[in-house]
């Protein structure tokens, strides 16, 4: 009797044991997820330093940045957000080990490669998948659509190419899909939501089909096999040809052989008469057909008309290279249009720009919409930004600059330190701006700042070689002065918005570069309202970033680093920023 309880004590604990393994070894499964994620990327901002493994508690991993848990106490992912966090590498196949996983959101970093072609085995429960703005390629694998839980599903911004597989429509789930920006083409799957507009797949001129243009097919390509036809198409054509020459030959000789001579004395004719032409022309349409690779070329006639023919009451700016008009398209969208000036020679900005800007994604980054090459006219297209310029807002308006206080000026500083780091340090080449000051920096209805203004940006080589496309501003990789230059440059900004000066001021009277940053040197509108320690830091920073000797400067990830943990803690300003329609309705 005695053994009889005794083994069954002994059943019941290995029982519990092994349930105890069981879900140790299910909670490991995620943190071997997370862990490989991090393997797999690299981190140029250390993000993902909070993803700390030498920790052992149950939930540990709840409290990674990005990270959300099913429960606290639980080492089960529920959802993860990494956007922006200027990850570099491949998609990380890692993530089918969270097997409990029903969000992800990657977007806005520098991924590359393909989408997985077995996405659905990966995410099996996922209903958020977000992989915008990054840089992947290659085709939409039809396995997508196998992802049955999908509610948004997000591709837009990237470079991938193809059809849109046909099954992705009948997702039952899907309300949110986007895959704007990219080189898709053949004809939209029809979906089961309603929701899904034109605006999911803007700017991509091949895509056809409702709710674009139509895809003009016949009905001879329903019934017939597109390839057999035009195989049939091209031996009944060849065979049609050679017999018409044969009974032309034969009945008309001397006519037919006249036509024959005329016919080559024309083609020679027409070829003495291209190649005599203007080399400059040609080179010109060769360059214009390589920027149609990075962004669409528009219709002059279309950006005309939403401009009303260039009016001055669509004039939203006068820059250094042309007047800046806002146009609303037939479908909706509001697009910013520049229109460089036709009375000098701007060919070398125009094409700076497009092949810089045209190639580069990233949230602090203004968008490049597309461009317009007609004749003399030359025309670059952005995403249009409500807020205007930062220079407008600090210099043009005293009530506008008191709008700006001091956690909306740390959240603009910190956004364009960002992008400056991203661009000189995380993507997969360098680059340098070359002139950064607040008139190029841009604010959306959140005064998210964007940088513009890339028609003198360099890449710069990471092994030393030139880049083989001629196309880019390519330089040595030994210019360390390109990028102190723009260093120099973000701390004239960072100056003037802590100072509310403009750079003239800066530079001309009892500057900043001879004694040790003080309060006195701050605005009077910003100070004794809690952050006077902080602004100090921001002087102090600022003028490191302006050192007479270039060496002596920070980098921009350091920069970038200072700004973050200056800015850490202090996420309460966050609620303090005001609107955009709040604003707007001021100075409408």
């Amino acid at each position: 009797m005695e053994k009889t309880t005794f083994r069954t004590f002994l059943g019941f604990v290995l029982v519990v044991l092994l349930s105890r393994i069981c879900v140790c070894n299910a909670s490991g499964i995620d943190v071997c997820c997370l862990k490989s994620i991090k393997d797999s990327l690299h981190d140029p901002f250390n993000n993902l330093d909070t993803w700390d493994f030498s920790n052992a508690t149950e939930g540990f991993i709840c409290k990674f940045r990005g990270v959300s848990c099913w429960h606290a106490d639980e080492n089960k992912v529920l959802s993860i957000t990494l956007s922006g966090f200027g990850l570099i590498g491949e998609f990380p196949r890692g993530i089918r080990n969270c097997t409990s996983l029903t969000s992800l959101d990657l977007s806005a970093n520098n991924l590359y490669g393909t989408i997985p072609s077995d996405i659905s085995v990966i995410l099996k429960y996922d209903t958020i998948l977000d992989l915008s703005y990054n840089t992947f390629s290659g085709y939409i694998p039809p396995d997508i659509a196998n992802c049955a839980y999908l509610n948004v599903l997000k591709l837009d911004n990237n470079n991938l190419e193809g059809e849109i597989p046909r099954r992705i429509g009948y997702l039952p789930r899907l309300n949110t899909f986007s895959v704007a920006n990219n080189y898709l083409t053949g004809p939209v799957p029809s979906f089961v939501s309603e929701q899904i507009t034109a605006e999911s797949f803007a700017n991509n001129p091949e895509l056809c089909g409702k709710p674009l243009k139509g895809c003009e097919d016949s009905w001879i390509w329903k019934h017939i096999d597109r390839d057999s036809f035009i195989k049939a198409f091209v031996i009944g054509g060849v065979f049609f040809f050679t017999l018409v020459l044969v009974l032309c030959l034969f009945k008309f000789p001397t006519k037919a052989i006249n036509k024959i001579v005329s016919l080559d004395i024309w083609k020679l004719r027409k070829k003495e008469h291209l190649t005599s032409g203007s080399e400059e022309e040609l080179s010109s349409q060769h360059k214009i057909l390589k920027l149609e690779k990075f962004v669409t070329r528009m219709s002059f006639t279309e950006l005309e008309n939403a401009t009303s023919d260039f009016c001055e009451d669509h004039l939203v700016g006068n820059g250094m290279l042309g007047k800046v008009y806002k146009a609303t398209l037939p479908n909706g969208w509001t697009l910013a249009i520049k229109k460089l000036n036709d009375w000098e020679n701007l060919e070398n900005e125009f094409v700076s720009e497009i092949t810089t800007l045209g190639g580069l994604r990233h949230r602090n980054l203004l968008p490049l919409i597309g461009f317009c090459a007609d004749k003399q006219q030359r025309l670059l297209v952005y995403k249009y930004m409500s807020n205007g310029s930062l220079d407008e807002w600090l210099h043009s308006n005293e009530d506008k600059a008191k709008i700006l206080d001091f956690p909306l000026r740390a959240k603009i500083a910190l956004g364009i330190a960002k992008g400056l780091a991203w661009l000189h340090h995380g993507y997969e080449l360098h680059v340098t701006h070359g002139s950064i000051s607040t008139r190029c920096i841009l604010l959306d209805q959140n005064f998210e700042p964007k940088i513009s203004n890339f028609w003198e940006a360099k890449f710069w080589s990471k092994n030393d070689s030139a880049l083989s496309w001629s196309l880019f501003p390519v330089a040595e990789y030994s210019g360390l002065g390109s990028y102190k230059q723009d260093i120099y440059c973000f701390g004239i900004v960072l100056l003037e918005l802590v100072t509310g000066k403009e750079p003239h001021e800066l530079t001309s009277s009892r500057n900043l570069f001879d004694h040790s940053p003080c309060l006195l040197d701050a605005d009077e509108d910003l100070l004794g309202k809690g952050a006077d320690n902080l602004i100090l830091q921001f002087l102090e920073l600022a003028c490191n970033c302006v050192k007479f000797f270039p060496n002596e400067r920070p980098t921009m990830l350091e920069v970038y680093d200072m700004l973050k943990n200056i800015s850490q803690g202090r996420r309460d300003w966050i609620q303090k920023i005001p609107l955009s329609t709040d604003i707007s309705s001021k100075y409408d």
